[in-house]
């Protein structure tokens, strides 16, 4: 005879499943793509990673140093909230390495941009790439690649030039360095700045309700004017964007891609290095991969993409992240997926941090500022957490009780929305609470929107139908705000 009574049903202590909801069937999985070839003369890995490492020997050398005598992230850095040296500790590294202040300056600015200091809010620590600096080629080039992405920092604009101007020319830089890429060799600059203006009229244009015109046909305050008429602070720059000489900044963009590694100048032309040609044949290929897939994702919202990604095994989903990513400045991508994470649809939110998992240190400053917001904190928490270094199996422990309850509902209903019942069962298995009972009460009492749909859910899919019959009065508590 059964007993009616609630078991007091175990549960198995064990991490949190990555939210991938309902992957396809085995024999519905996309065939894998062959690994592609880099181009016939790029020079073997282990050779572009003994590049790397000679190009950023000096900026390596600060870090050492740094990790050696400061003990970063306690009292070597000013605490201004960016990691920069304090005065007293950069002339103490230039007597110590034989350097000036401003070479330790700027070979400490291209150790964070290169991951080999990480700043953590007002500290800075030495970064996971130092670490494996010696012996894993590939932390080596992704360091330089980190660094590649950050040549408009790392080699600061003019600043008498408008700020639009400017950020049309690093928008537009991608196309140039794509042709520079395909061509093989050097290209005079006068065909790069021709490639360049065509490029930043369009990105204009593609801006405008109406096509470009140029500036003499129209006041250059006209369209700032009728968008925003109320709200003084958006007005242009005195010196409109339109109207800012694009061959300056294209000289300013080249030397800051000569200064990081990536190209040389000379002659009046512009030749990628072995480095440089290597990095942007990566970027085209992660965006041919988006490009081939069935969906189409990297010419999608953040929110379509995810959605397209969410069938797809986590490997082939962080394949279309990084496509996706590798399409649109890195800002404006951790805006749209934390923007996405912020709506209804829980399976989105999960496959956001996934996302920005894939941007990783960029992303930092805008988790970190989301991590007060109730929807997002248990998943900004984690994230951060496995950014700081934390092992992923025990990030958990970064959440306090009610936020891993709050996580663990907000998982069951992006399971319920998007996946099958046995899954829901199976999703029992990651709560914290040792026993339903004591899962039940915590649910009820963290106050999350989706609970009674959760549990409703929950009830209809289990087997056992004792617990079923809990799950149910639980759920009708919470309905009518019984306890």
């Amino acid at each position: 005879m059964t007993s009616r009574i609630p078991r007091d049903s175990r549960l198995r202590l064990v991490r949190p499943r990555p939210l991938a909801a309902a992957p396809r069937a085995v024999n519905q999985r996309r065939p894998r793509r062959p690994a592609p070839r880099p181009p016939e003369g790029t020079p073997a890995r282990a050779e572009l990673a003994r590049m790397a490492r000679s190009g950023l020997a000096a900026a390596a050398r600060v870090a050492h140093w740094a990790d050696a005598a400061l003990r970063p992230g306690r009292d070597g850095a000013s605490p201004d909230g960016k990691g920069t040296l304090s005065d007293a500790t950069a002339e103490r590294a230039a007597r110590d390495l034989g350097l000036t202040t401003a070479q330790v300056r700027a070979d400490w600015d291209t150790a964070r941009l290169a991951g080999l200091i990480e700043v953590h809010g007002d500290s800075a620590r030495p970064g996971w790439r130092l670490r494996a600096w010696d012996r894993d080629d590939s932390a080596v080039l992704r360091g330089w690649v980190a660094l590649f992405d950050a040549w408009s920092l790392a080699h600061p604009e003019p600043e008498q030039h408008a700020h639009g101007a400017v950020a049309d020319v690093v928008s537009a830089l991608p196309q140039v360095l794509s042709f520079l890429q395909l061509s093989a060799g050097p290209v005079p600059v006068e065909q790069l700045l021709d490639l360049l203006e065509q490029r930043v009229t369009e990105l204009r244009t593609e801006r405008c309700e109406i096509p470009y015109v140029p500036p003499v046909a129209h006041h250059p305050y006209e369209e700032a004017l009728r968008t925003a008429p109320s709200d003084p602070e958006r007005l242009p720059d005195a010196t409109p964007a339109e109207d800012t000489p694009l061959a300056p900044l294209l000289d300013w963009a080249l030397h800051a891609l000569a200064s990081v590694g990536a190209l040389t100048c000379g002659d009046g032309q512009a030749t990628l290095t072995p480095l440089g040609s290597w990095a942007v044949w990566v970027k085209l290929e992660q965006i041919c991969v988006a490009a081939q897939s069935p969906a189409g994702n990297i010419e999608r919202a953040a929110e379509d993409m995810l959605r397209g990604c969410a069938q797809l095994r986590p490997n082939a989903a962080r394949d279309e992240y990084r496509a996706w990513l590798a399409a649109r400045p890195v800002g404006s991508a951790v805006t749209e997926l934390l923007a996405a994470a912020r709506g209804e649809d829980a399976l989105l939110r999960g496959l956001a941090f996934e996302a920005l998992r894939v941007v990783g240190a960029p992303a930092e400053p805008d988790v970190r500022a989301v991590a007060d917001q109730p929807t997002l904190r248990p998943y900004a928490l984690l994230w951060l957490a496995e950014h700081d270094g934390i092992d992923p199996e025990d990030a958990h422990e970064a959440l306090t009780r009610e936020e891993a309850t709050w996580l663990w509902v907000d998982t069951a209903a992006a399971v319920a929305d998007h996946g099958e019942a046995p899954m829901l069962v199976r999703h029992l298995e990651s709560a914290v609470q040792p026993t339903v009972p004591m899962l039940l009460d915590e649910v009820r009492a963290v106050g999350h929107p989706r609970t009674v749909q959760v549990l409703v859910a929950l009830a209809a899919a289990h087997p056992d139908p004792a617990l079923a019959k809990a799950v149910r009065r639980a759920a009708f508590q919470v309905h009518t705000g019984g306890s």
